[in-house]
């Protein structure tokens, strides 16, 4: 049995399938160790891909080569895009899958100094690389609760928790902390009256989230609205001691952005109802997915509340909710490569990190993916910006700023989030992912085409001006005034009634061929928005001039007496790679930049022996 690889991967979720995957299409070998092969990639908690942010993570990921988008596509059930009404920075495609159809037994690290050498197994084998990727999930001390009384050591639900790991990590010295997470309970959909609910279809417009494949994915399925109103309040607040969140049986800070049931009984006493969405699990079982109804209650509680629910009165609950606790590791402890700055060679992606969320554990899983693959190969890191994808906000909010609650992405985290749409991730990223060599050649082929004719639309849409007779009857139709005179295409395009595909065979040659929906979407975009587009461009700019400026590896931050001591020590602690990264260091304020520079260049000066003083003396 072959046991020594380039690069191995610890955990089959949608962490550790995105970093095998991007390891292995590099070129290294590579090893994925998980439990059980039927769990790989398995959707633990709700069965959706996307959403807002998450949506144009998950088409990132698909740029660079990755499987969720494509898994998504072959998997979806139901399919919307949200945000329509407002700007194109918000568009956020989500699907529902099929859970069944989307888709850890490693005991303790090998160290050679202070650097990774491999693995051990429960069952005593071994497996020897330089390059391990940790995507242990919640397994790590993983602990369910379900009620005041009732927990059990898992990291999910019918999986054991990884003990052992855990505590060879914290005794390596890392610094480790809880956070905890929960589920809905699941209810058979034979048993729910579905009349007392409101229907909601899939959007008939193909959306697809992969750039590669061009699947119609599954029968489509609809999901159903209800309400959590006064009588699941009413339970809450008779059985609050017997939550486990707040009888005292969980200290961890969790998601504040999803709240369990508990939560908005509490924290929202005036609402008079929650929304609920039941969402299907797959088109071979009839188990739906009760989002919004996360808790921590007992079983027994658990029934009672979904009998309180408009059209779940008799509803069979199939599984109960749950709350898990489990160890992350404060990802400050790591390069923006991902890798360990305490143990070399040693990745984490994923909830290990302090995220929630399927996509930011693709979205790491890819980026740590990728640089142990390079690293394998003797080959330069890659780290994305953050005027160049979600992925480079996600990776530097982790390094740099460090979580105090569950990570999730949002728009509003980005500063350049109308250049970081979801309809341009292919040209942003497929270049890149062609230099990286994660694409096969097909899709080289694929992207190249793409680009050539996304150059083609461009010119188009800048040089054609469109008759009256062209599109009068299109304008009355969508209530917008007709044009008396020949009018360029881009200034017609500015109307919010009008939309670029309508305009594709207007001006005649182009009625036979016309362009890609992917690509009028980007051009579509970038016509409509260009004034905003302009003055984000200006900021990038800005902001890629600050990150050109590198500090040094090994500045002595806690020598700087100029700077003020929390400064000090938070530096020390990150070790940014730039200027703007120090920047964004929590409490590092602009007098500490300014006084940065100082020190850095006092200690440049100093060391090539030119006097201080001489460099500041007048000209004459």
């Amino acid at each position: 049995m072959k046991t020594s690889y380039d690069v191995i991967v610890v955990g089959g979720g949608h962490a550790g399938c995105e970093a095998a995957n991007a390891a292995a299409r590099l070129g290294a070998e590579t090893l994925l160790i998980t439990t059980v092969l039927a769990r790989v990639a398995q959707m633990s908690c709700n069965p959706a891909i996307g959403g807002i942010a998450k949506g144009t993570v998950a088409r990132e990921v698909d740029a660079l080569g990755g499987l969720m988008g494509r898994a998504t596509d072959r998997s979806t059930l139901h399919l919307r895009m949200l945000n329509r009404s407002k700007g194109p920075a918000v568009w956020a495609p989500r699907a529902q899958c099929d859970r069944g159809l989307y888709p850890r037994m490693v005991e303790a690290l090998r160290l050679r100094g202070d650097r990774v050498s491999g693995v051990s197994c429960a069952d005593g084998s071994e497996f020897r690389s330089e390059r391990v990727v940790l995507t242990a999930g919640t397994f790590l001390r993983g602990s369910i609760k379900m009620g005041v009384s009732r927990s059990i050591a898992a990291g999910r639900a019918g999986d054991p928790p990884s003990m052992e790991l855990a505590e060879q990590l914290r005794d390596l010295g890392l610094s480790a902390e809880r956070f905890k997470t929960g589920t809905p309970p699941r209810v058979d959909g034979r048993t729910v009256d579905f009349t007392k609910l409101i229907r909601q279809e899939s959007e008939r417009e193909p959306l697809r989230f992969s750039h590669w494949e061009r699947t119609g994915g599954l029968a489509r399925m609809p999901c159903w609205i209800g309400a959590a109103g006064a009588g699941v309040r009413e339970v809450v607040e008779a059985n609050l001691s017997e939550s486990a969140m707040y009888g005292g049986a969980i200290a961890a800070r969790g998601p504040r952005y999803c709240p369990s049931i508990e939560d908005k009984v509490k924290k929202f006493p005036d609402a008079e109802s929650h929304q609920l969405f039941l969402e299907p699990e797959g088109l071979e079982t009839s188990e739906l997915y009760v989002n919004g109804l996360s808790t921590s209650m007992p079983p027994d509680v658990q029934r009672e509340l979904l009998a309180r629910v408009s059209g779940l009165e008799h509803a069979r609950m199939t599984q109960p909710g749950y709350a898990i606790e489990y160890d992350f590791f404060p990802p400050q402890q790591l390069d923006p490569t991902l890798e360990l700055k305490l143990l070399r060679g040693l990745y984490f992606a994923g909830q290990i990190n302090g995220t929630t969320g399927y996509e930011e554990a693709a979205g790491q899983g890819i980026v740590a993916g990728i640089n142990a693959g390079l690293a394998a190969l003797e080959r330069e890191a890659w780290v994305p910006r953050r005027d160049e994808a979600y992925l480079g906000v996600l990776v530097d909010d982790l390094v740099t700023r460090g979580v105090d609650e569950p990570y999730r992405l949002f728009t509003s985290r980005a500063e350049f989030r109308l250049t970081l749409r979801q309809d341009n991730c292919l040209e942003r990223l497929g270049p890149i992912a062609e230099k990286l060599g994660t694409l096969t050649e097909e899709e080289r082929a694929r992207l190249g085409r793409f680009m050539e004719e996304l150059g083609r639309a461009r010119t188009w849409a800048r040089t054609t001006s469109l008759e009256p007779r062209a599109v009068n009857g299109l304008l009355q139709e969508r209530g917008t005034t007709p044009l008396t005179q020949k009018q360029p295409l881009r200034v017609l395009l500015k109307r919010p009634q009008v939309r670029l595909e309508d305009l594709v065979g207007a001006d005649g040659p182009l009625e036979a061929n016309g362009f890609d929906p992917d690509v009028l979407a980007v051009v579509e975009m970038e016509v409509k928005y260009e004034g905003y587009l302009g003055r984000e461009r200006d900021r990038v700019e800005s902001l890629r001039r600050r990150e050109s400026m590198s500090l040094p590896a090994a500045a002595p931050y806690l020598e700087m007496g100029s700077l003020s001591f929390e400064a000090r020590q938070k530096l020390e602690r990150v070790r940014p790679r730039t200027l703007g990264q120090a920047g964004r260091v929590p409490g590092i304020s602009p007098a500490d930049l300014q006084n940065l520079l100082v020190e850095l260049r006092r200690r440049e000066l100093a060391s090539t022996g030119v006097d201080r003083d001489e460099t500041d003396a007048p000209t004459r």
